[in-house]
């Protein structure tokens, strides 16, 4: 199967969709932001609030932010109509936090980049704003959970 972003010569080309339909199309991503165990108890003790803000609050409104200018960022994404975008950031275990991307369109192309690029962005936000407290933090498994829609689905087992 042919690579879809590159032409008859092997350039690079945005793939056309002009003959597709425009349907309901959605996708998960999730990362894992490690913070290690001290730097997850002091997040707790403050309410995950610091001295730039809420973290959890802020990483939302980063990815959310994120998903919508993922066509700027990655060159030969389409700009879409997002029609929804939710992220949740839930502790997992003692030393990390979980963020999960979902977003939705109306369109002719799928929305994967953009939930990957929601759950990336609001795990660097994370990291930013936890490295004053150390620098040994590792954000891990970004990764499409889910898509619905287009020519097929995916669920990740």
């Amino acid at each position: 199967m042919p690579f879809t972003h590159l032409d008859a010569d092997g350039k690079p080309a945005m793939v056309d969709v002009g003959d597709k339909l425009a349907t309901r199309r959605t996708a998960t991503a999730e990362a894992l932001i490690v913070v290690g165990p001290s730097i997850m108890s002091q997040l707790r003790a403050g309410d995950f609030s610091t001295k730039k803000g809420s973290v959890t609050q802020t990483a939302i409104i980063a990815g959310t932010m994120a998903v919508k200018q993922t066509w700027s960022v990655i060159p030969l994404c389409h700009p879409l109509p997002i029609n929804g975008c939710t992220i949740e950031v839930r502790e997992r275990g003692s030393d990390a936090l979980h963020v999960e991307c979902t977003v939705a369109t109306e369109g002719k192309t799928g929305v994967e980049m953009e939930a990957l690029h929601g759950a990336s962005v609001a795990a660097l936000t994370i990291y930013d704003m936890c490295k004053a407290l150390s620098h040994d933090i590792t954000v891990q498994d970004l990764r499409l959970v889910r898509k619905r829609g287009g020519k097929s689905d995916f669920d990740r087992d």
